[in-house]
């Protein structure tokens, strides 16, 4: 199928590892010029290494960003710009906030998960949602979590502000439509990243368990059986930004393997 990517402008946060660097090689694959933020600078010179393998180096930027600072994303934004001369395709992405019952929270922990997981968010549709109503065509994908529609007891920070990622998504998608403005939301199920053996980890503490066994039990749950790939997701994300999902926004899709029972 062709995607009608070729030559597209997209803005990957948080794309050193996981999700969003599959992410970001997928786009790079169907011909996007790819700029990707990330905090650590050596996970930024790998996928650096391996995007311009695919669309080589004058198509590829990369910007050490903490997307908790809206100082940081200015200068990322004005950076790609400058590079590409103009925005397509957001994707936003972030690692989760701590995990943790409601209890065991602090405001200062709350505070940090609205800046990371929420106000980045915010921050980054602002600055390129004028662009993209400048040319009459924009692609904005959350990269949210399943917990958006099925929480969990010790993900009540992810679980919160999921969902109101998933509100915002909707509440946007009418507001720039208009525009030929697309916005939409992946909600990725248990994927074999950093996050997920971070998640083990914790569990296996408290349940006294191995880390191999909490995977174990949580690939378990699955109806397929397993966990998914960081690429499984991240195909997802490369078809709602293309031209083939021309009709589609305002959505939250679930990518997760069957966890999530709610039939809406």
């Amino acid at each position: 199928m062709e995607l009608g990517l070729s030559g597209r402008v997209a803005m990957v946060a948080a794309g050193s590892k996981g999700i969003g660097r599959a992410v970001a090689l997928g786009l790079a694959e169907e011909g996007c010029r790819v700029s990707v933020c990330a905090r650590g600078q050596e996970g930024l010179d790998a996928v650096r290494h391996d995007l311009e393998g695919l669309i080589g180096p004058r198509e590829v930027l990369t910007y050490r960003t903490d997307v908790s600072s809206a100082n940081d994303l200015d200068e990322w934004f004005k950076r790609t710009v400058d590079k590409f001369g103009t925005i397509d395709i957001l994707v936003t992405n972030t690692g989760g906030p701590p995990a943790a019952k409601f209890m065991e929270l602090t405001d200062t922990q709350w505070q940090s998960g609205v800046e990371s997981t929420l106000l980045n968010v915010v921050r980054l549709c602002r600055l390129v949602i004028p662009t993209m109503q400048e040319k009459g065509w924009g692609r904005i994908i959350h990269v949210t979590s399943l917990v958006a529609k099925q929480p969990l007891d010790d993900l009540t920070i992810s679980s919160t502000l999921r969902t109101g990622l998933s509100a915002l998504t909707r509440t946007l998608a009418n507001q720039v439509a208009e525009h030929n403005i697309l916005v939409n939301a992946v909600l990725p199920g248990n994927t074999l990243t950093d996050r997920a053996y971070h998640l083990a980890n914790v569990r296996a503490k408290a349940q006294g368990i191995t880390p191999e066994e909490a995977l174990k039990a949580t690939a378990a749950k699955v109806p397929l059986r397993r966990m998914a790939e960081p690429r499984e997701i991240a195909d997802a994300v490369v078809y709602l930004a293309s031209e083939r999902a021309s009709y589609i926004t305002g959505v939250s899709l679930l990518v997760d393997g069957g966890v999530c029972q709610s039939p809406l």
